[in-house]
């Protein structure tokens, strides 16, 4: 699969726009490294999860909730400019441009991914303002987030897999890597379309289960295309993984054995769906996109 089954892409890059819009001006080259990182483009998973779920669960005002889509995408691509670092991956290729610190620098690309922390929670605020959700439902909009995004999320992940480079991993510890690196995210992301559209907590819970199977299966494939895609396939570096010693599903599994994982993990995600009766025909498609990728 080449393509994106994004439904809300013209929805989702408004909104996006409407991001980069928000980012003053008077630190210049931040805000321009912060402009550049937004507008590279990239397959969405994330806010279209957030839509479709959303939807899923009965919320009809797409443009008011598109604001809550676009603060996912845009912690998500703060997480990328700091992924890329020299202190990290130290990558030159993202989303088939170079990377924003071999374009900005170091320290502009730096301060540029940490201006985009509080510019999502300032889209967040602003859609639910829009949605006219209530106070508490904010408030949970905002802690699923930051919860995705933080210490016990996406960026603990990002330690624990920094942490196992060049060591003996096991396929235990790679799941709690993968669970929390890319997992949490979209599993903030899946839930937060359900709390937006004010469901009840039975279903926001089947939607995070679902989310964190989905970012998980994600990420299986994702190590997987890393060992068998090229890199002007990618957008990034391919073989990456390797020459940072990192543990990998195929590296512990092989290659058919991480895709039947990550299958299993799909399937289990949608079961979670089912067993709430929500709708499920949008969110199984961009779950099977995580899985039948080819970039």
């Amino acid at each position: 699969m080449t393509g994106s089954p994004v439904a809300d892409l013209d929805v989702i890059e408004h909104a996006l726009a409407e991001a980069v819009a928000l980012i003053p001006e008077p630190a210049a080259p931040v805000a321009t490294a912060a402009r550049y990182a937004l507008s590279g483009g990239g397959k969405r998973l994330r806010p279209a999860l957030v839509l479709a779920a959303y939807r899923a669960c009965g919320g009809t005002d797409l443009d008011a909730a598109s604001g809550i889509a676009a603060s996912v995408e845009v912690i998500h691509t703060y997480s990328l400019v700091h992924d890329d670092l020299p202190s990290m991956d130290n990558d030159d290729l993202r989303r088939g441009r170079p990377t924003a610190h071999r374009v900005f620098g170091s320290a502009a690309a730096t301060l540029a991914g940490a201006s985009l922390i509080p510019l999502a929670f300032r889209m967040l605020e602003r859609s639910a303002g829009r949605l006219r959700l209530p106070e508490v439902r904010r408030m949970e909009l905002s802690l699923e987030l930051a919860r995705g995004a933080g210490g016990s999320g996406m960026v603990g992940g990002q330690w624990l897999d920094l942490a196992a480079e060049t060591t003996d991993s096991t396929l235990e510890a790679l799941e709690e890597i993968h669970a929390r690196k890319t997992g949490a995210l979209i599993a903030a992301a899946a839930a937060m379309g359900g709390i937006a559209a004010n469901t009840d907590e039975h279903r926001v819970a089947a939607l995070r289960e679902y989310g964190r199977r989905t970012g998980l299966a994600f990420q299986i494939i994702d190590d997987v295309l890393d060992e068998v895609a090229q890199t002007d396939q990618l957008g990034k570096t391919a073989g990456r993984d390797r020459t940072l010693g990192k543990a990998t599903f195929p590296g512990l599994l092989g290659v058919e054995e991480a895709r039947r994982r990550a299958k299993a993990e799909l399937d289990a995600g949608l079961d979670a769906l089912s067993a709430a009766s929500i709708p499920d025909d949008e969110l199984a498609a961009l779950a099977r996109f995580a899985v039948d990728r080819d970039r």
